[in-house]
């Protein structure tokens, strides 16, 4: 089965680009732009494999998704890759405390990002 990812980001251009990238190499993608939409759709959708979750949102941020997922019991076991523009050591720290499972700067780089995927689903 195809690994599905739900990229959570609220500018469509990050999900555009993400989404080209993800399905060439043979991912499943979803996407939304905002926090509660993607509580959502994981709690409808038991299948997805890893959530890549934009930290900085308006409304609900990441930090404060990845905190509803993890205290949610139909969904807290998907795997969590918090992405964020911000790359200061203490970023990656502050994302793994929320519950991330791993941390991706951006710009993404694809390489990364997809050792990431792999690594945790």
């Amino acid at each position: 089965m195809n690994k599905k990812i739900l990229i959570v980001d609220d500018d469509p251009r990050n999900i555009f680009a993400l989404k080209l990238t993800l399905k060439a190499r043979g991912y499943a993608v979803e996407s939304c732009t905002m926090a509660q939409d993607a509580l959502e759709m994981l709690k409808t959708d038991p299948d997805f494999s890893v959530v890549l979750m934009d930290m900085m949102m308006p409304g609900i941020d990441g930090y404060e998704a990845i905190r509803m997922i993890r205290s949610s019991r139909e969904i807290k076991h998907v795997p969590v890759i918090a992405v964020t523009a911000q790359a200061m050591p203490e970023d990656r720290q502050k994302c793994l405390e929320a519950g991330a499972d791993d941390y991706v700067s951006k710009p993404i780089d694809v390489d990364l990002l997809i050792m990431a995927i792999e690594k945790i689903s």
